[in-house]
């Protein structure tokens, strides 16, 4: 293909065998329909739980591990889960974590007790791991021509989008129509049919054996380091930032993850090889992404529940209210982003990408009590096209890097950087939100005013962060410019 290319992905002699053009589509709707089920179900979740609640009976603190269960297990497990699927195959992981999801969703949508539904959750959230770490990790060793790889890291950004504002619509209708139950039982036909597309079209892979990185004591400090470094941070709504429990559990898992850290630049078959890390581009897209997914919960999350408290809206409304955002990232991510990669480059598309979610969150921090949404709201919809520029540029410029050998481990990363960048917006700007509404509450504005003014202060701050990840995509990321490309060959996995 003659057009030119912002960062030609590096072509390595890969264990993946060649496959068919056709066959290498159907794989990425495969991974595309896995990562759909999984981040469907993260946000599916949000609009059950008053349902749950009151039929299970959880406490208002019990009921937060609904979510914490989840959370917990998947960003502990992800960079673990992707150096196995190097170690011992990609479709391995794949399949098995798959499975895992879906069988866990059937025992979810049976639980009749809290704990049962805690513990469904918490395998949920290891199944969601194994198959979302190794994801990427397939996709960019099938699609190695740079402008195939954009165009299908575009489809693989938007699954994330649509998923997340589908999952808010159905699991409203779903809730309001039949029960909280079929909000986990929706996954079923999913997952099921993932898996048949899946056994006959994605590559087998022998993966490098467990011998090229089985580090077991690794592998031990970096789960319970980022398992004990996200129980954290979800629990400091509770407890504080600067409460014992915090500091102390905080400084428990730095000293975890700092030896784990020091084992790997001592070990033979180290667990997450450094030189990965020494990569600028890498290293720095993980940091953007970081704190672009810290200041978004405040869109996806604080915004849902602004139109339900403030605003009044139900749960199937709230959805169809923030389907426009799922649109126009569609429009974006699908049909024009693989273009403008192509010819301005993955960091000018990610800057222009983050100055509109600035927009975005700015325009929120404005947001009126008695809001129009047409005026005040869709504005905001459109605006978040940028997530539809950011997002496919920040995951070209975090998998440019990786070789064949240590794709599903850069894709492990990746993830996990996410995962915790969730975390941490969670904590933090539900904390706030809920610090200022109550100042506000003892101020004597009604509870409408105090709600919306707690929704400023977070979205303020998450349009801080967007700010802060401006600069380090400036200062940190290389610029590259779009060189045209003389006759290049066809990719071998074409055909």
């Amino acid at each position: 293909m003659s057009a030119p290319s912002a960062r030609p992905a590096p072509v390595v002699p890969s264990t993946t065998p060649a496959l068919p053009t056709r066959s290498r589509h159907l794989a990425l709707g495969v991974i595309a329909t896995g990562m759909l089920m999984i981040i469907l179900d993260g946000s599916i979740v949000t609009v059950a739980m008053p349902a749950i609640q009151n039929d299970l009976g959880f406490t208002p603190a019990g009921l937060s591990w609904v979510v914490n269960a989840y959370l917990i297990a998947f960003g502990s497990l992800l960079l673990l889960a992707g150096r196995l699927g190097d170690l011992l195959g990609r479709k391995r992981m794949f399949l098995a974590g798959t499975a895992v999801f879906t069988v866990a969703s059937l025992l979810a949508g049976l639980a009749t007790t809290p704990a049962l539904l805690i513990a469904a959750r918490f395998l949920q959230g290891i199944g969601g791991a194994m198959a979302s770490a190794v994801g990427l990790g397939i996709l960019v060793t099938l699609f190695t021509e740079p402008r195939e790889r954009a165009r299908a890291i575009a489809v693989f950004s938007f699954t994330g989008a649509a998923g997340a504002s589908i999952g808010q619509v159905l699991g409203g209708v779903l809730t309001d129509a039949l029960s909280w139950h079929w909000i986990f039982f929706i996954n079923l036909p999913i997952g099921l049919a993932a898996l048949a597309v899946a056994v006959p079209v994605l590559p087998a892979d022998r993966g490098l054996g467990l011998r090229a990185g089985a580090d077991v004591i690794g592998a031990l400090l970096v789960t319970a380091g980022l398992m004990l470094a996200i129980f954290t941070v979800v629990k400091v709504e509770e407890y504080s930032w600067t409460s014992a429990h915090t500091l102390g559990l905080g400084a428990a898992a730095a000293v975890l993850l700092g030896a784990f850290f020091a084992r790997q630049a001592r070990a033979g078959t180290p667990l997450l090889p450094l030189r990965i890390l020494r990569s600028r581009t890498v290293a720095g897209a993980n940091l953007v992404q970081l704190l672009m997914v810290a200041a978004l919960f405040s869109f996806q999350i604080l915004v849902a529940l602004y139109l339900q408290k403030v605003l009044g809206y139900g749960s199937a409304r709230t959805g169809l209210a923030m389907l426009p955002a799922a649109a126009v990232i569609g429009v974006v991510s699908l049909g024009v982003s693989a273009r403008l990669i192509a010819r301005f480059g993955e960091r000018r598309v990610l800057l222009a990408g983050l100055v509109l979610l600035v927009g975005v969150l700015g325009l929120l921090a404005r947001v009126p009590v008695h809001a129009h949404y047409l005026t005040d709201l869709l504005p905001v919809m459109l605006l978040a096209a940028g997530f539809g520029l950011a997002l496919p540029a920040l995951t070209s410029l975090g998998m440019s890097d990786a070789k064949a050998d240590d794709a599903g481990l850069a894709s492990g990363l990746f993830n996990t950087t996410q995962q915790i960048g969730m975390a941490v917006g969670i904590a933090l700007l539900s904390t706030l939100a809920a610090s200022r509404t109550d100042e506000l509450l003892a101020d004597g504005q009604s509870r409408a005013a105090a709600l919306t003014g707690g929704y400023h202060l977070a979205f303020m701050v998450g349009a801080g962060f967007l700010v802060a990840a401006f600069v380090v995509a400036l200062a940190v990321l290389r610029p590259h410019r779009p060189k045209p490309v003389a006759a290049p060959e066809r990719n071998a996995a074409a055909v």
